[in-house]
Parts: C-alpha cells; structure tokens; sequence
C-alpha cells in the first residue's frame, strides 16, 4: 500500500482517483488547489506519490511541481493535463516530473501509471542528454533511447527505441521517417545538414514516438511507428532544437 496526494480542484476527478486507487489497496487523500498542495505535502516524507493537475484556478501545476521538487528532490509526482502538449509534458520531465498523463484516461492507464512510478527505482535526470531527451516517461511508457540501431538508408532514417509498458514489459519499437518527410523537415529548417548530423533525425524519431505515446497510451500498431506528417507540434520542436544548438 502506498500513501498518495492527490492535488486537483476538480471533485469529480478527485472522486475518480480516489476510488480507483483506494480499489488497488493505496491510502488517499485529495488536496483540492496548488497552494493547499503544497501545504500537505510538508516536506514530502509522509507520501509515497503524488498526483498533480497542471490546470489549477490559484497556481499552476508546474509551479506547484517545482517547489515540491525543492523541498524533496525524491519525490515521485505524476503530472495530470487535458490541455497540454508533449511539449509541456518534456517540461515537467525537464523540472523532475516521474511522469505525465493526459486527461481523458482510462483506470486502467492510471493504475499502470501509479504502478509504474512507485517501482521506478531512480529519478529522471534533470535535463535532456544532447538533442534527444531519453527518459521521457508519458501515460505510464517509458522510452529509453538505443544509440546504435539508427539507419539511414533508400532515403528514409530508422531509429529503434525500447519501450517500457505501464506493467513493465519492454518493447522493442522502431520509428521511421519517411524520405517526404525528411525533405520537408530540410525545407522547413531551410538547410541540408544539422548540427549532430544522425543526432538530430534520432531526437526527432524520439519526439514523434513520445507523442504518439501521449497522443494514444499505447505502442503503435506492430510496434512500427511511420512518421507520414510533419505536424505543428514537430514544427515547434525544430524551432526549439534550432534555437539551441
């Protein structure tokens, strides 16, 4: 059994959590605004998890995420949306989130998420590893990175990555851009080569399987993700990387 603090002003929600999770064997209790949050949560030692909505009417859930991380680097707080984006999601990862979960969710893909957060063993570092991020942790999946299964052949670029279920089955699933998209990506950015040569290709293999992940809570079909669209969000991330390296 573990102690979980729900923080969330929505009763309805709140009610929901509590139910479900009291129904797998864990003790709640529900804070009902960020600030009353923070309150319960003391210094972190008496809660095994923590349930955090991002939208909240006093302050918003990254802030509330960001103190409770100063005043316990431990603690495990799952992130909780129906607004954000996989963009807002590497945020909360960025400031020590263990996971994020996006509204509407099954109780099932909570409960996996809730489980997979109290077995995690070590906390995701505290900023990307180069271009790729490698420890996003979406709707319970956790995708690590596997540096050496990139190929880039017949104009399209592979990258492989394993991925850990909610109930801790890996996976081994490979993300292909296809040679459209490719040329549309060097049409976008206005240039041929980037900085990190194949680095770049495999960070964005990592985005799209990361936001399928957030997009749907499971693996794609076959386990075989084809990048067919370069979307507004993948826009945004190549303006992001651009900036920055």
């Amino acid at each position: 059994m573990a102690r979980i603090l729900v923080i969330d002003d929505e009763p309805n929600i709140c009610r929901m959590l509590q139910l479900t999770l009291k129904a797998a064997g864990h003790e709640v209790e529900v804070a009902y605004d960020g600030l009353e949050g923070i309150a319960k949560f003391g210094n972190g030692d008496a809660w095994d998890l923590v349930l955090l909505d991002q939208r909240m009417p006093d302050v918003e859930g990254l802030y509330v995420l960001k103190e409770l991380k100063e005043r316990n680097s431990d603690a495990k707080i799952i992130m909780i949306t129906a607004f954000g984006t996989i963009d807002l999601a590497v945020s909360a990862m960025k400031l020590g989130a263990t996971d994020f979960l996006r509204k509407p969710f099954t109780a099932k893909t909570l409960r996996g998420a809730v489980e997979a957060a109290l077995n995690k063993t070590e906390a995701a570092p505290a900023e990307s590893q180069g271009l790729t991020y490698g420890f996003t942790t979406v709707n319970g999946y956790h995708i690590e990175f596997q540096p050496d299964t990139a190929l880039y052949t017949g104009g399209k670029f592979e990258q492989t990555f394993t991925v850990t279920s909610p109930s801790g089955e890996k996976s081994q699933c490979k993300v292909v851009l296809l040679p459209h998209i490719i040329e549309l990506v060097k049409a976008y950015a206005d240039r041929e080569q980037f900085a990190g040569g194949n680095r770049f290709w495999q960070a964005l293999c990592e985005e799209a399987l990361a936001n399928y992940l957030w997009q749907h809570a499971e693996l794609p079909p076959n386990n075989l993700l084809q990048v067919e669209e370069l979307t507004t969000g993948m826009r945004r991330w190549i303006d992001a990387v651009l900036t920055t390296v």
